[in-house]
């Protein structure tokens, strides 16, 4: 699925236009982000969080050449979906036959 497909739906749902659903789509999107730069969560019950992660630095090989290299700490951000999110993608609350 693309953002074109989301601001469809979303305005297709709200009765409102594509351009208004972009802007909202748009202001979620950056609003994730810019939290995240400033290290908060960002959690939407019933459907997951967003987190940063932060990675050490540590050595590591170039596969082209296998010579060894320093790999440099980062930050990023993680999804975790919340339980009734998994349960619907692995179908545990479908009814069993």
């Amino acid at each position: 699925m693309k953002s074109t497909d989301l601001i469809d739906r979303i305005a297709e749902a709200t009765g409102g236009t594509k351009a208004d659903a972009k802007t909202a789509l748009e202001t979620v999107l950056t609003s994730i982000v810019q939290a995240a730069e400033v290290g908060d969560e960002v959690s939407l019950p019933g459907f997951g969080k967003f987190t940063v992660r932060h990675t050490a630095a540590r050595m590591g090989r170039n596969p082209a050449t296998g010579a060894e290299m320093q790999i440099p700490a980062s930050r990023k951000l993680v999804f975790a979906p919340a339980k009734a999110v998994k349960d619907q993608l692995t179908g545990a609350n479908q009814k069993k036959a």
